[in-house]
C-alpha cells in the first residue's frame, strides 16, 4: 500500500475544503457553484483515498459520489450512514461548471459547505487520515481558515 499516494488523494481533498471555505468566506458575491464544486471534489478525494486505502489499486474514473460511497460501504457500512450526503453533493461535480446547468443559492451553497465538512470529520475517513498521519510522520492541516 502506498501510503504517500493515499495521503495526497486527502491532502487535495483538504484543499478543494480549504478553497470554498475561503471563497465562502471572503468573496462577495459569493461563487455560489464554484463553491459547491469544491465541496463535492472534497468528498470524491476523500472516499478514493479510502478505496484505495483498502484495496483499489485504481479508483473508479467517476465523479458519481453515489457509486464511490457504495464502494466504500462494502468495506465499512458506516458509509451507508452519509449516503444522503453524498446524494446531495452529488450533482455539483459536473453541473455547476456550465450555465443553466443547475440551481444554487445560498442556502444550498451553505448545506454543500456543511455536508462537505462533515464528511471531512466522518470516522472512518478520520481513522485512515490518523493512520497515515502516523505512518508518514504528518501534521494535520488546519482547515478551519
Amino acid at each position: 500500500m502506498d501510503n504517500k499516494r493515499i495521503y495526497e488523494w486527502f491532502r487535495f481533498g483538504d484543499n478543494d475544503l480549504i478553497a470554498a471555505n475561503h471563497l465562502a468566506l471572503t468573496l462577495y458575491p459569493q461563487p455560489l457553484e464554484i463553491i459547491c464544486y469544491h465541496c463535492q471534489q472534497t468528498v470524491e478525494k476523500y472516499l478514493k483515498g479510502y478505496l484505495i486505502f483498502h484495496g483499489v489499486e485504481e479508483p473508479p474514473k467517476t465523479h458519481n459520489l453515489m457509486a464511490l460511497c457504495g464502494m466504500c460501504s462494502e468495506s465499512n457500512s458506516l458509509f451507508d450512514s452519509i449516503v444522503a450526503k453524498c446524494n446531495a453533493l452529488n450533482a455539483y461535480g459536473v453541473q455547476p461548471r456550465y450555465p443553466d446547468e443547475i440551481y444554487i443559492d445560498e442556502g444550498i451553497m451553505t448545506k454543500a459547505l456543511e455536508y462537505a465538512n462533515q464528511i471531512k470529520d466522518f470516522s472512518p475517513l478520520q481513522a485512515v487520515r490518523r493512520e497515515l498521519e502516523q505512518t508518514l510522520s504528518v501534521e494535520r492541516p488546519a482547515t478551519d481558515e
